[in-house]
């Protein structure tokens, strides 16, 4: 696009809290702005013209209860360049709710007529819904990453990813978590008004991109729900038994079952393999020693059932996307200081 400023409308609904809604809003009224202002430099032309839309534009209260007067609807002219989903307060075990079908009709629609269409954590659930996701790559929260993909099974869901670009001219783009609207930002900054202007508006707004993907934040053990009931008394027994050794031929044997049948059972109770959710709990286990103790790493991988610290290492980045010692410093460095 080669214009001077771009239309851009972000999608507001009950079930949306206002935090991402009004900091997007904020931080892309402020390109040619902010920085000016506190270089003492002539304010530029603004590149985004932004607004908060709904589908009728009426006043409403969001999932926190806090009153929201948007800037109109959704059909209002003019046409958007440029359109985001924020985030969305959605049953991750659950569907789309039927009042968001009319959002999601409207985005399939716009995004026919050329709009680029963004979406932040869970918002990409309603782009999901649009169909604008089938066949591409997309990101979302990790809580909600089981959930796009089960209810379409198309999308090619990258879990540890913060943000995705997809399709022809990357006109559809999903971030990761609620506070991946920040990388949605220096993206879309840097893809209309340059790569200067998204490191100014970073140093402006002190935005650390999430270049290490969401797997340092995420619950692995998430699971999902089932009904068999079998299969849940095994789960509570690996809950306290995973450090022991050979685990999965003692939950096939708990639960009565040949361990290839087994196997297949859990798997469909799951969707894990036993050895994967094992470690899952390992991992977990891990993950929280690190956060709250001082534990040497060698201690920890044999307290919760790895017999070579390699092993154990090897697995924690591989599922955590960093180094055990790297996370202890990530995390601890949120323990309350004392004098």
């Amino acid at each position: 696009m080669d214009k001077k400023s771009y239309n851009t409308i972000v999608i507001g609904s009950r079930l949306a809290g206002t935090s991402v809604l009004f900091s997007i809003l904020d931080v892309l009224a402020s390109v040619g702005r902010d920085w000016e202002m506190l270089h003492g430099l002539p304010a530029q032309v603004p590149l985004f013209q932004v607004s908060l839309r709904t589908i009728d534009g009426a006043l409403y209260w969001d999932v926190n209860g806090r009153k929201i007067t948007p800037d109109g609807m959704l059909t209002e002219a003019p046409e958007p360049d440029l359109v985001i989903v924020s985030e969305l307060h959605l049953d991750p075990n659950g569907g789309l709710p039927e009042e968001l079908r009319p959002i999601a009709d409207w985005l399939s629609e716009a995004h026919a007529r050329g709009v680029i269409v963004t979406s932040v954590c869970s918002g990409a659930v309603l782009l999901g819904a649009a169909g604008l996701l089938d066949g591409k790559e997309a990101t979302t929260h990790w809580g909600f990453a089981d959930m796009l993909g089960r209810n379409f099974p198309q999308v090619k869901v990258c879990r540890e990813r913060i943000l995705v670009p997809a399709g022809e001219g990357h006109r559809v783009v999903t971030a990761g978590g609620a506070s991946a609207w920040a990388d949605l930002m220096l993206y879309l900054i840097g893809r209309f008004a340059g790569t200067d202007e998204a490191r100014r508006i970073a140093k402006v707004y002190l935005i650390d991109p999430h270049h290490q993907g969401q797997l340092p934040y995420a619950s692995l053990a998430s699971g999902r729900q089932h009904d068999d009931q079998q299969i849940a008394e095994v789960q509570v027994w690996a809950a306290q038994n995973y450090h022991t050794p050979r685990p999965v031929a003692a939950m096939a044997d708990l639960a009565k079952m040949t361990e290839r049948g087994f196997l297949r059972r859990f798997r469909k109770a799951t969707g894990q393999a036993p050895a994967d959710y094992v470690q899952t709990l390992r991992i977990e286990e891990a993950k929280q020693l690190l956060e709250t103790t001082a534990m040497p790493i060698e201690e920890i991988s044999a307290e919760i059932g790895y017999s070579e610290p390699s092993s154990f290492r090897s697995a924690f980045r591989k599922r955590v996307g960093i180094s055990a010692s790297a996370y202890r410093k990530k995390w601890q460095a949120l323990a309350p200081v004392t004098s």
